[in-house]
């Protein structure tokens, strides 16, 4: 694999500190055109397993995996950054069997980036690095090629209700989960009114609260996704899947708080990285 840092420019250019009211006026011109083709509902061929993970499949269960009408390959994408150089990331694209919960696939991109952070615009820096990773695995026609992605950030979860999770699933036509770590601050949601709702069912591994803002939309769910952990995961709508998919097929990847194509994909970035220090 070549480990050369290339430059990476898929967005309108700018400096690492600012973004000029061009560029800015330009990426909001594009998201709001890619959030007119979002997809807030289930829109796949393949049927969510009955069963989790690492249980025997019935006959008519492995008809249906090889036939590809079951939900088999789940990818998570995640992004590091280098402790010596912060514009250095690493990007990661892994693909777990569903029923095993095993990497079948891995591959990474070690990029510096030119496109400075601004808050509800995250994906113009870090979409690109991604998307590279998944048109490289379809163009080599991988039979790994995940049937749906979960993305460490937010879907419709978000600021502007277009987070990383939308951005890649409109632009690459993927079904996409948003697992967010931390609350976004959106219509009135906070922190401690979660954590007082969730602290009711405290002994219930896998209950959720559903994310209701002051204007009465749901904007996703949290999740406590291990039992006696009251830290919980916020999972929001990508693209082409409706919420009460996203939290099953949530709920069948978790072994730990974050769903495991996520997991695996943070551990093995970070590891790439000091492995790879430049």
């Amino acid at each position: 694999m070549d480990n050369s840092i290339p430059d990476t420019n898929n967005a309108p250019r700018a400096g690492k500190e600012s973004l000029s009211m061009e560029d800015h006026r330009s990426w909001k011109e594009v998201q709001d055109s890619l959030k007119n083709k979002l997809i807030a509902e289930d829109d796949f061929s393949w049927k969510i397993p009955m069963s989790g993970p690492r249980r025997s499949l019935s006959m008519e269960e492995e008809e249906e995996v090889e036939l590809g009408e079951v939900l088999e390959y789940v990818g998570g994408v995640d992004i590091s950054f280098s402790k010596k150089d912060s514009s250095v990331a690493c990007g990661i694209l892994v693909v777990l069997d569903l029923h095993s919960l095993e990497v079948v696939y891995e591959d990474f991109s070690v990029v510096t980036l030119h496109v400075p952070y601004v808050p509800g615009f995250l994906a113009f820096r870090e979409a690109p690095v991604l998307l590279q990773l998944l048109e490289k695995m379809k163009n080599c026609a991988n039979p790994f090629y995940p049937q749906l992605l979960m993305v460490d950030g937010n879907g419709v979860l978000h600021p502007r209700g277009f987070g990383l999770a939308c951005h890649l699933g409109v632009v690459a036509n993927i079904p996409t989960i948003g697992v967010g770590k931390n609350l976004h601050h959106v219509d009135g949601l906070t922190l401690s009114g979660v954590k007082e709702l969730l602290k009711a069912r405290k002994n219930s591994c896998g209950d959720f609260i559903n994310l209701i803002g002051d204007s009465g939309h749901v904007w996703g769910v949290a999740i406590r996704s291990t039992e006696n952990l009251l830290k919980p995961i916020f999972i929001s709508i990508g693209h082409r899947i409706s919420l009460e998919a996203a939290i099953k097929i949530v709920k069948m990847t978790c072994k730990y708080r974050v769903p495991e194509p996520i997991r695996q994909a943070d551990i093995r970035s970070r590891d790439y990285l000091r492995k790879h220090e430049l």
